[in-house]
């Protein structure tokens, strides 16, 4: 064990009041790339950039071309919980997590057994008709031909933040709240530049901020421990 994560578990050992601040990094592990990595999606060539694709208004002038993408590049459903999922699933369990804040959309946070989890963008196993708000599995999703239609006729969509779209006021009052109050801020596997999502941080008053992520953030000046390391071995490491 580093010194880094001897540092972690001796914190996570003597704190109960611990949130976790995740994105794309930490859903790696279980085989979901990342986007701003070398071997990112937003490093990839496409007819359109990724991030016009997953847009609101791309959405809405071009739903086929949207679902072709999404279906191809954003869903795994057979993707399973990593340690460090499960890592975080254990210390809620423990009573140390209060919350487990996450820019993913993939759910793997409660299906490791995260109960408290709040979802800054929303998630890819829910989807909604637009018309008659009738909710739908991923598996609706994935096993239409084209555009998924609901038993109304109206176009369903994935319960997910396109750009272009705000974040849930609920959602977002619960993670500042949350933030606010907490003696320890891991933050893992994101690279704190997806806004206003990242910018939640900053409501963090504590001198417990640990970083966990492979690369250097803008935040690093700020933090009190950075970790350098794989965040599931990291987390696992200091957990078990």
């Amino acid at each position: 064990m580093n010194t880094e994560t001897a540092k972690l578990k001796e914190i996570l050992q003597n704190s109960d009041n611990i949130v976790f601040f995740g994105g794309a990094g930490v859903s790696t592990e279980s085989g979901i790339p990342d986007f701003r990595s070398a071997d990112g999606l937003y490093n990839k060539s496409y007819k359109h950039p990724p991030e016009t694709i997953l847009s609101h208004s791309f959405f809405i002038e071009n739903t086929e071309e949207f679902y072709r993408f999404y279906k191809e590049k954003m869903l795994y459903p057979d993707a399973k919980p990593n340690d460090a999922h499960k890592a975080l699933a254990k210390l809620e369990e423990l009573g140390k997590v209060k919350a487990v804040i996450t820019q993913n959309v993939d759910g793997l946070h409660t299906m490791a057994g995260s109960k408290n989890v709040l979802e800054l963008h929303g998630s890819a196993l829910r989807n909604i008709c637009m018309s008659c708000k009738e909710c739908y599995p991923i598996d609706t999703i994935i096993q239409s031909e084209g555009i998924p239609f609901c038993t109304c006729g109206g176009i369903i969509k994935p319960d997910v933040v396109l750009y272009e779209e705000g974040l849930n006021h609920i959602i977002m009052s619960k993670a500042t709240k949350a933030i606010c109050e907490a003696e320890v801020l891991i933050v893992g596997g994101t690279s704190l530049n997806v806004y206003p999502a990242a910018g939640m941080v900053n409501y963090y008053t504590g001198n417990k901020l640990i970083l966990i992520n492979k690369s250097k953030t803008s935040f690093d000046k700020y933090a009190d421990l950075i970790v350098r390391e794989n965040i599931g071995i990291t987390l696992d490491t200091a957990v078990n």
